[in-house]
């Protein structure tokens, strides 16, 4: 398989990813010469970066059953974590030291399959896995027609509210597959008084958000795949900066201190009673479950919907197979097993996050009674479906170096939308 090489020019670039080079760990199909096993099994080194318990141990139960059924065929975790993943798989890679199965998520996978590294899962993934996630949610990990990873759960962005705040000012808790933007602002408005803000958001770092929710109004940003990636930063692009820009400094409605806090920081707030409505990633309604004090009457409300719907872009984390593993076709069975619906259900729950099979939902959907906004949460998978940016080669680095700066400026008031535009449009070039 030819390699392009583009990711290894990106590791040249930092010194953090050249102090991992000494860091390699085994080889690719661990275990004796060409992943054999002593005794003649194969095994394959699996990379799990789970790091809630709950989902460790849906990731062990799967391993062990796999094991016990498939002796000839063992698969091995090596348990890792999500800090500095990307430059870990970079070393990994260049240095053939790569696992047989790989966890990360779609975002930072996809770069490794434009150059090359990644196996074509489209004809060993079963009719029955196949069928069993939505098409949007495959082309999120579909690269130039090839399945490069198997998607499992996912995060949306929702809108949790005070329900008594909400009560009070006369407004009735949205029902329905979907709210407006213009519900929200109106909400928003109809809840601020002296004392309380209608929205709360925490934006300090705001790019995922607003790329993720710019579907909704059919922003795209790119065009291409690749290298080969136009960029276009138009009306529809800007509607959800806009948006926001206009609730906290045209209607005063949104917090504007909570644009440059966490998610975590803007809890803190809702919980206190002096927002009145808060957006976060959907994981957060476990923690309100844990967190919230008894007599907060906290509601998950209906997705946000844009000019195209409910839409959001779907990052999902993944499962991949490494193209230089020395047993492709075993570890894609494994993956075929590993993809039922009671494993991805078990670790979406201890997750708090969104199965993106079919199957893995509806257990979710039983096992939880839809209880704590899950109801709401599991109906906004509906809407996710594969983005652009997805499969622009130099996204993770305008993203964190042009995207989050600009933003931060203009969620801050200090540029003006046009000129957002134009410094998002001349960082791409």
């Amino acid at each position: 398989m030819k390699k392009n090489h583009g990711i290894v020019a990106l590791a040249l670039l930092s010194a953090g990813t050249l102090a991992l080079a000494g860091c390699q760990q085994g080889s690719a199909s661990g275990g004796g010469e060409d992943g054999d096993g002593g005794d003649g099994a194969v095994t394959l080194q699996f990379q799990s970066l789970s790091d809630q318990p709950g989902a460790q141990a849906a990731v062990s139960a799967a391993v062990d059953s796999w094991n016990a059924d498939n002796p000839d065929v063992q698969v091995e975790i090596l348990q890792a974590g999500w800090d500095g993943a990307y430059d870990k798989l970079i070393t990994q890679f260049t240095g053939g030291t790569a696992p047989d199965i790989i966890h990360f998520d779609a975002a930072s996978i996809v770069p490794f399959a434009s150059d090359g590294y990644l196996a074509d899962l489209s004809d060993g993934l079963s009719d029955e896995v196949l069928a069993d996630v939505p098409e949007g949610i495959w082309d999120s990990v579909t690269v130039n027609d090839q399945i490069i990873a198997y998607p499992s759960t996912m995060q949306s962005y929702m809108v949790f509210a005070n329900a008594d705040l909400l009560a009070a000012a006369g407004v009735e808790v949205p029902t329905g597959d979907s709210m407006t933007w213009d519900q929200l602002r109106e909400i928003a408005q109809a809840t601020t008084t002296a004392d309380v803000y209608g929205l709360g958001w925490g934006l300090g770092s705001p790019a995922a958000t607003v790329m993720t929710l710019a579907q909704g109004f059919g922003g795209d940003f790119f065009s291409g795949s690749g290298d080969d990636v136009q960029i276009e930063v138009g009306p529809n692009e800007l509607e959800v900066p806009e948006r926001i820009h206009q609730m906290a400094y045209e209607d005063a409605s949104l917090d504007p201190v909570s644009l440059t806090q966490s998610g975590s920081d803007v809890l803190a707030s809702f919980y206190g009673g002096t927002v009145a409505m808060t957006v976060q990633g959907s994981f957060q309604a476990a923690n309100m479950a844990g967190d919230a004090p008894e007599d907060l009457n906290w509601v998950t409300l209906p997705p946000l919907a844009g000019s195209e719907g409910a839409l959001q872009a779907a990052n999902p984390q993944t499962y991949s197979v490494n193209i230089d593993s020395a047993h492709v076709e075993e570890a894609t069975a494994f993956l075929n097993y590993f993809a039922s619906g009671e494993t991805i259900g078990a670790i979406a729950q201890a997750d708090a996050l969104i199965p993106a099979s079919t199957s893995a939902r509806e257990i979710v959907a039983t096992e939880t009674g839809g209880e704590n906004g899950w109801d709401q949460i599991l109906a906004s998978a509906d809407g996710l479906v594969g983005a652009p940016f997805l499969h622009a080669d130099a996204y993770a680095a305008w993203k964190d170096t042009v995207l989050n700066p600009a933003l931060q400026q203009y969620l801050g008031d200090q540029i003006t939308a046009d000129q957002l535009a134009q410094q998002l449009t001349e960082g791409w070039g």
